[in-house]
């Protein structure tokens, strides 16, 4: 075994301790053994602050990975390189296209990255790592690439849209999670889970040779799920085994309260200042 791989969570709607503070978004870091990164950024430079009142060194981190291309998830990543600016970018690069959502009302509003950010991205002549299919962000760190649709009962989890008409939906192709293996089997950390958590999670038992899954942490968009959703949600997370689950960011409060019923033993918070240490990566960290 090598080193504890640890998560502290930057970024979240909510926060715990002194000094931290919340918005709508969501950003982890990621320490394994020398190295560090990044996955999303939350909306704004509070990740920066946040990041220097738990100790966290921005500065030495080597790569940001954006879960997919939503404002909440992408607004800080200028905030990170200016602390951090030979950081490498994991990005796909539909997360770099326009996105909407409409409200209840039938307007649409602009959820995509703001302009400064992706215009900072585009200035970029390297370092930016276009993410399609699995790809590895720090030595044993993966990203998912896309995720395949395969259950029937899953969606994106609310009303998005490629145009601000609302005329094309947006499949959110983008979408993707952080994953690594460890002697408690493989964490996962969600940035919404757009293509569907129980998706990703048997995509990423496919990809790391069907290893137990040791933990899931972040947002599952479940705010809008429908009963027959969560249900079937809650069957798979039992069969998948999952040993510990810490919903956060778009998971949604019903159904997060649903999770800490059906799973008493195995929930816990991710809130500003959470962190998680696991055990050193197992032999089965490479794909």
């Amino acid at each position: 075994m090598g080193d504890s791989i640890s998560v502290t969570v930057l970024v979240e709607n909510t926060a715990q301790g002194r000094g931290l503070m919340g918005e709508h978004g969501l950003s982890f870091h990621v320490q394994a053994g020398g190295a560090s990164a990044i996955f999303d950024t939350g909306q704004s430079g509070l990740v920066a602050r946040n990041a220097a009142a738990l100790g966290v060194d921005l500065a030495a981190v080597a790569a940001v990975a954006l879960s997919h291309g939503h404002y909440d998830h992408t607004g800080g990543l200028r905030a990170v390189w200016e602390l951090a600016p030979g950081a490498r970018l994991f990005v796909h690069p539909a997360a770099l296209a326009p996105h909407f959502s409409r409200g209840s009302d039938g307007t649409a509003r602009e959820v995509g990255t703001d302009p400064l950010t992706l215009q900072a991205i585009r200035s970029r002549s390297c370092g930016v790592v276009e993410a399609r299919c699995v790809t590895e962000v720090l030595p044993g760190v993966f990203l998912t690439g896309e995720i395949p649709r395969v259950t029937g009962y899953e969606d994106v989890g609310g009303p998005f849209f490629l145009d601000d008409a609302g005329t094309r939906r947006d499949p959110i192709i983008d979408d993707q999670a952080m994953f690594f293996d460890t002697s408690e089997g493989v964490v996962v950390l969600l940035g919404c889970a757009h293509a569907g958590v129980v998706n990703t999670l048997r995509h990423i038992r496919q990809l790391s040779g069907d290893r137990p899954i040791g933990a899931v942490l972040g947002g599952m968009h479940l705010l809008v799920a429908s009963p027959e959703r969560m249900g079937r949600t809650v069957d798979a997370l039992r069969a998948l085994g999952v040993r510990r689950l810490c919903p956060a960011h778009c998971t949604g409060a019903a159904a997060t309260a649903r999770l800490w019923h059906e799973f008493p033993g195995a929930c816990g918070t991710c809130s500003v200042g959470s962190r998680f240490v696991f055990g050193g990566p197992s032999a089965h960290r490479s794909l």
